[in-house]
């Protein structure tokens, strides 16, 4: 059903011939972009801890690593540069319906990213070129700017998201878009919980990936200062975020209760509006009937309402042209979520060692788990976006404009 759903969400009849082109490329673009933007806002504050330790404590491992990362990180801003210009070129060519009807209210963000990324690279470039030719702390400082350049063009990004799903800034009228207000439409309502959710993301993902690395090396023996710290700081970065990231999940749940209820209906295969309303594991939904689910009374009111009998809203309140594609919405949402509770898991298993004073770093299980958690963050990550992206469907602006609408009518993509 997954494999038919994603059938008929790339080739429905009477769609515009660029629709299958620009998803199948939007999708393949953004799933590696995601990626290397969450570099961009975590790693420099990785990066500036680890270094900081080293000026203070005058500890040559630690600034040994701070420039070892520098050069990845340099790497990865220069894949990221080019990934992120074929983004821009796609949004105008892909989707013409979406960026020539709101191109007034979306311009402000993104122009405010293109200054972020501009200053990010400046900054990088200083503090690659200062090492042993500026004062140590002044050095350090040029990362202050990266990271905060990182963090504003990141939040620009996720408000034209956020947007799009909560949209404001302007009005229709007689099909026109008139009294645009592009600071509300950036600082629209969903930005900063939206937001959040990614910045934590971010430090997730990274942690974990640079962890790993590390994990590694101590598996193939290399169990020196200089792995043990690659590994830990990085990864106490990661366990905290995945402690966070949760509680955000929750509550950005309980507001898409009240603004997308036919997306929460396909995260949690709800068919009918139902209280107190089951949490599902699994299942897939064909035919009306949802199949190999493992049901848990209750547990769908308190996650969706914080209630033990709140009703959650199912599929039989929207009308079934405005259903997204249910079953791929409701593995990605799972896949999101269980990944996230594992990692939560695995960081509360890191602190409470740390606090009992165990060296977790000499117990090869946890080293071999620690290698596969990088892998796991980056594919709840890619689950999340799917499952936003594609619960949203079929509009690409909410109650505003249809996907089909958005892309591109040009059959040459």
């Amino acid at each position: 059903m997954v494999f038919t759903e994603t059938l008929l969400l790339l080739a429905a009849d009477g769609e515009p011939p660029g629709l299958l082109p620009a998803r199948q490329q939007m999708a393949f673009s953004l799933g590696w972009h995601i990626v290397l933007a969450c570099f961009g806002v975590a790693f420099p504050t990785i990066i500036f801890v680890v270094h900081r330790r080293g000026i203070v404590r005058d500890d040559s491992v630690a600034l040994g690593l701070a420039q070892r990362w520098a050069k990845v990180s340099a790497v990865l801003f220069a894949i990221g540069a080019v990934s992120g210009t074929v983004l821009s070129f796609e949004m105008g060519l892909l989707w013409p319906g979406l960026m020539g009807r709101f191109g007034d209210v979306l311009g402000l963000p993104f122009a405010f990213e293109g200054l972020s990324f501009f200053v990010e690279a400046i900054f990088l470039g200083i503090y690659l070129y200062g090492w042993g030719r500026m004062p140590p702390r002044r050095h350090l400082l040029t990362l202050i700017p990266m990271g905060i350049a990182g963090i504003v063009g990141t939040f620009c990004v996720v408000s034209v998201n956020a947007w799009m799903n909560h949209p404001a800034g302007f009005r229709i009228e007689n099909g026109e878009v008139v009294d645009i207000n592009p600071w509300r439409a950036m600082f629209n309502s969903g930005v900063w919980l939206q937001f959040a959710h990614m910045w934590v993301a971010a430090f997730m993902v990274v942690g974990l990936a640079v962890s790993g690395v590390y994990a590694f090396g101590m598996l193939r023996g290399r169990v020196d200062s200089h792995h043990r710290l690659g590994f830990t700081v990085p990864f106490a970065f990661a366990s905290v975020a995945a402690i966070v990231q949760p509680l955000l999940g929750h509550v950005l749940g309980m507001r898409i209760h009240d603004t997308q209820p036919a997306k929460l209906a396909a995260f949690e295969l709800a068919q009918t509006t139902e209280g107190p309303a089951p949490l599902r594991l699994g299942g897939v939904l064909i035919d009306g009937e949802v199949h190999w689910a493992l049901t848990i009374p209750r547990l769908g009111s308190i996650i969706a309402r914080n209630s033990l009998d709140a009703p959650v809203p199912g599929l039989d309140g929207v009308p079934r042209s405005e259903w997204p594609p249910v079953n791929i919405t409701h593995l990605a949402f799972q896949s999101m979520v269980g990944i996230g509770t594992l990692l939560a898991a695995v960081a509360v298993v890191f602190w409470l060692a740390r606090w009992r004073g165990h060296d977790l770093l000499a117990n090869r299980w946890f080293l071999r788990l620690s290698v596969i958690t990088g892998p796991l963050a980056v594919l709840a990550v890619e689950s999340g976006w799917v499952a936003t992206e594609v619960g949203r469907q079929p509009w690409t602006v909410w109650k505003v404009l249809t996907t089909a609408d958005a892309a591109s009518q040009s059959s040459g993509l």
